[in-house]
């Protein structure tokens, strides 16, 4: 039998009172990333036909973030439901109504504050829901001592017959520890005549989603159940210890699984590594680095103590010594990094090319065998090959108004404490003496000298 379409829809239109923010819950993050960029990466891998996001608070932040966390081909998937007024997750659900009369097929529903579920544990439930032919399908886990969430209730044969929330429970029902996390699966013919029959008579006065299934039941249509025995993995944030307690979790599985795919982490417990980067087998990360976002590194690479990474691009065989900071950058490969260097902006380092101790380079490109040792400052700059850049040089890029180039072509030295004032182009071959100014291009195979520099002599012929 052929699979229905699956769609997906995430509720994430809650503030989060418990949080104690003013930012709405979704949009804290977890390591680098958002909550619900979490989830949306999640639900992606189901390759469902929509992704609906019921927002509310913060609506334009959510919807930046959401559209942040997807790629082109999944984000013209995306679409948006408003819930002006939070009555419930059955009303967040309705208020996709029209949404769904034009959409067929299963939709999947949870939180947008379920930020480690795995994406096989919901294919789980969608294929489940759709072998049996269900109306509905849920998960359900079992605690010894349950939270604030709603009871489900069995009949004697233990066939299910609806979803009691904690606050309506009486007290033989508050002791039932089966429980349901807000997983569903529905199928979008069956949802639409039992979201009409939602009321809030109920102790919240809120229209519950949790009512959805027994009004099935009463339609005579088929639900079930799927038992989940991980009751970790489906959890919820609501408040800042527990968003500290679930990042603690996905550090430590994430540096195992690291180690395990032969990365060595000297002191897992000072390491931070985001859940989605990648590192190469024998590279070796030191106490008290932190990688973030999507960084790839290579193979046999040794990142030192107190250096930070983030969306970064690391060869092979790249060394990064101490209190290096690297954002949004590349290293081709061979490379050394610092100590206390900092490459930002796109910057770029092209085999076995060196930047040392305090130097920053900033939307450059740094060519092959070039080095950058000392106390310098390289932006919007363009540097060849086998070039030496002295100690204290800077590319003088901004005349208060713009940014303008500086290019260093192959093979120039450039000596210690020249000024580059852009827009300049130095030409292959060229040198520059100490303490020079240059304001004015420089010809290949000269020396230039002073302030402002001038040509003194050719350095080749």
């Amino acid at each position: 039998m052929a699979k229905n379409p699956v769609n997906v829809l995430i509720l994430a239109a809650g503030l989060g009172t418990r949080m104690k923010s003013d930012q709405a819950k979704v949009l804290h993050k977890l390591g680098s990333r958002p909550l619900i960029a979490h989830v949306l990466r999640t639900a992606a891998r189901l390759d469902p036909d929509r992704i609906l996001v019921v927002v509310g608070h913060q609506s334009e932040q959510v919807m930046a973030a959401a559209r942040a966390a997807l790629d082109e081909e999944m984000g013209s998937r995306l679409r948006f439901i408003h819930q002006a007024e939070q009555r419930g997750t059955g009303h967040a659900v309705k208020c996709a109504a029209d949404e769904l009369r034009a959409t067929s097929g299963d939709l999947l529903v949870f939180y947008g504050d379920t930020p480690i579920v795995r994406s096989e544990t919901l294919s789980r439930l969608v294929d489940q829901h759709s072998s049996s032919g269900n109306a509905a399908t849920l998960i359900t886990i079992r605690l010894d001592n349950p939270p604030a969430y709603g009871r489900i209730i069995r009949d004697q044969s233990g066939r299910f017959l609806k979803i009691v929330e904690q606050r309506d429970c009486t007290p033989e029902q508050a002791a039932i520890t089966e429980i349901n996390p807000g997983f569903y699966c529905f199928n979008i013919a069956a949802l639409l005549p039992a979201l009409d029959q939602l009321s809030p008579q109920n102790a919240q006065g809120e229209y519950y989603l949790t009512d959805v299934p027994e009004h099935m039941l009463t339609a005579g249509l088929p639900v079930g159940t799927l038992l989940h025995d991980d009751p970790h993995e489906l959890e919820g944030i609501n408040n800042r210890t527990e968003l500290a307690a679930m990042w603690r979790r996905l550090r430590h599985e994430t540096l195992q699984q690291l180690m395990l795919d032969g990365v060595t982490i000297i002191d897992p417990e000072s390491t931070y590594i985001d859940d989605g980067v990648e590192i190469g087998r024998d590279t070796i990360i030191h106490p008290q680095v932190i990688i973030e976002g999507e960084s790839r590194l290579g193979s046999h690479c040794e990142i030192h103590s107190w250096s930070h990474l983030i969306n970064v691009e690391i060869g092979d065989h790249c060394h990064i010594l101490n209190g290096s900071v690297i954002t949004n950058s590349r290293l081709a490969g061979h490379n050394s990094v610092g100590p206390f260097a900092h490459l930002r902006m796109n910057a770029e380092l092209m085999e076995e090319a060196i930047v040392g101790n305090f130097v920053e380079v900033k939307k450059s490109s740094i060519g092959r065998k070039t080095k950058a040792m000392h106390l310098s400052y390289l932006g919007d700059a363009t540097v060849g090959e086998r070039v030496n850049i002295g100690a204290a040089t800077v590319t003088c890029n901004y005349d208060g108004k713009q940014k303008h180039p500086t290019i260093i072509e192959d093979d120039v030295k450039i000596g210690s404490d020249t000024m580059l004032v852009a827009p300049v182009r130095v030409g292959k071959g060229a040198m520059t003496g100490a303490g020079s100014v240059v304001i004015e291009d420089i010809p290949p195979d000269s020396l230039a000298v002073g302030v402002p520099a001038k040509v003194k002599k050719r350095t080749v012929g």
